[in-house]
């Protein structure tokens, strides 16, 4: 655990995924116990994998936050729930999401959705496969305290930032953003297009960083990664690299129509594991449909086509 600055604590833990950490953050209350942002993985043995976290506190967990509905952020909620008590706040929106994902699940239409843009038998069997094992690290919590944007959580503010997820949220208090995965060092937050997911969500996402520039937060605590100390600048340097992708996407139409999966493999060469092919394909599916929305490409069934 380490102190990031006074009142803001940071725990990560390992991931098995694309990526291999992930940043939880622990905010004093006003009360002086502590609120908890996100829970990484939900675990087998949730009292291993928290209670040397709980010990380490002068004081209680008093609230939960999630950010948004993925697993590395949500997967836990409920494990920290039992052993605390704590009630469990999640956006209005990113519930209703996290419902649809983990709550009604229906393996064949999701793999119906991928096959229909262009993914190949062998690849669907390993996104069908990985995402059967996440599953069983998704520990969301029914029935959470409901927020939106413009609501307070013990002074912070609650804003909607979307994109990344469709309701994600993320709280800001005295030039401190407490970001989930809206804004991250080095690498860009993944911004795709998904079953139930809203139709623009790199548009979404666009306005996202319009956003936090007109915020202009002193830092941003991300979920992955070190934390940005000019968060506008990042802002802007993650809106020229998708002004870049857009222009390679518009570049891969080369007059028949294509697949988002066929496209993926021109923005994202070479061998990729079936589970990094799918954010391939969701993210040039995100570009895709923003190019599509302005007037730059068109669809030929599930295709795309320059316009």
């Amino acid at each position: 655990m380490v102190d990031v600055e006074k009142g803001v604590r940071r725990v990560t833990f390992a991931l098995p995924l694309g990526i291999d950490h992930v940043h939880c953050y622990l905010l004093r209350s006003s009360s002086g116990g502590w609120i908890l942002v996100d829970t990484g993985l939900g675990a087998r043995d949730p009292e291993a994998q928290w209670r040397p976290v709980l010990d380490d506190l002068d004081a209680p967990i008093e609230r939960i936050v999630v950010t948004h509905m993925h697993p590395d952020h949500v997967g836990g909620a409920r494990d920290v729930h039992e052993l605390t008590g704590a009630p469990v706040l999640q956006g209005r929106e990113d519930y209703a999401q996290c419902v649809a994902a983990w709550g009604h699940r229906d393996p064949a239409r999701f793999v119906a959705y991928w096959s229909s843009h262009g993914m190949p038998g062998l690849t669907l069997d390993g996104v069908a496969r990985e995402s059967e094992r996440l599953l069983s690290a998704v520990h969301w919590l029914e029935g959470p305290h409901l927020v939106d944007a413009g609501d307070e959580i013990d002074g912070w503010r609650v804003e909607v930032l979307r994109g990344h997820a469709d309701g994600h949220i993320v709280l800001l208090r005295d030039g401190v953003l407490i970001a989930g995965d809206t804004i991250l060092s080095g690498i860009t937050p993944a911004i795709g297009l998904y079953p139930n997911s809203r139709p623009d969500p790199l548009g979404d996402y666009l306005e996202t960083l319009d956003r936090i520039e007109e915020l202009a937060p002193r830092v941003a605590y991300a979920g992955h990664r070190e934390s940005i100390h000019e968060p506008a600048e990042r802002a802007r340097e993650i809106r020229r690299h998708h002004a870049e992708r857009l222009e390679r996407t518009q570049g891969a139409l080369d007059g028949e129509p294509l697949s988002g999966y066929e496209v993926s493999l021109s923005l994202f060469p070479g061998e990729l594991t079936p589970v990094l092919r799918r954010f391939a394909t969701a993210e040039s599916l995100a570009h895709l449909e923003r190019l599509v929305f302005e007037g730059r490409a068109g669809r030929a069934g599930l295709a795309y086509v320059r316009a």
